[in-house]
């Protein structure tokens, strides 16, 4: 099996003649976020993928196998959802929605793309934002994470969704809503760092962009 191991950045430094003749691999978002993965090329050859830490693929990237050889990711077309709205605010405030949740999203010229998930789905109709089903590929906003947590289908979604609405009527003027429940035994000057500004816990992988590491506890600081 051959091991594909190497990035050719950028792409541009090789011959667009080699670069159409490589063999292709094409992954979901989530794959392209692994450093391991046992994969098959779209030749049917299986090959090992070891990446650096932390490497995310781009559809269009240019790897290189341990023996030379050229191969070129594609991104696969996945269930996505696409949202618009009939003006930017009403946009950008579902962008802020999808960001209080630490929801991987692409932002385009007028819309914004995220994993199918229904709950979201939901929560974005509530907000009064046109929401498209559809089989795209995805590239979202890389590197801004943390551990790439998804959120829409814990039992606190209809907490988390009214203290974001809070925020926003308050024009997030605080790091938190001090309106939402504390225990008085901490009051306001105990460090929310591990409460993710959202009032409940959460476990962190490590270094990966999409949180497929194993998850370890924050302790308080």
């Amino acid at each position: 099996m051959r091991t594909i191991d190497k990035r050719v950045s950028p792409p541009a430094k090789l011959a667009a003649s080699l670069v159409a003749r490589a063999p292709t691999l094409t992954l979901a978002y989530e794959a392209r976020c692994k450093s391991r993965l046992a994969a098959s090329l779209d030749t049917g050859e299986e090959v090992a993928l070891v990446m650096p830490r932390g490497t995310v693929l781009a559809d269009g990237d240019v790897l290189v196998a341990d023996d030379g050889a050229l191969v070129r990711v594609v991104a696969q077309a996945e269930a996505v959802l696409v949202v618009r709205a009939a003006d930017a605010t009403t946009l950008t405030r579902a962008a802020y929605h999808l960001g209080n949740r630490h929801t991987p999203v692409e932002i385009g010229a007028g819309y914004l793309k995220l994993e199918a998930d229904s709950v979201l789905e939901a929560m974005l109709v509530r907000l009064g934002v046109q929401v498209e089903r559809a089989t795209l590929p995805f590239h979202p906003e890389a590197g801004a994470y943390g551990g790439g947590h998804r959120h829409g289908h814990d039992a606190t979604f209809a907490e988390d969704y009214a203290l974001a609405q809070q925020v926003f009527a308050q024009r997030h003027g605080h790091d938190h809503g001090h309106d939402h429940p504390h225990d008085d035994t901490h009051g306001h000057g105990h460090s929310h760092g591990h409460d993710h500004e959202h009032g409940h816990d959460h476990a962190h992988g490590d270094a990966d962009c999409c949180g497929h590491n194993e998850p370890h506890s924050h302790k308080p600081r």
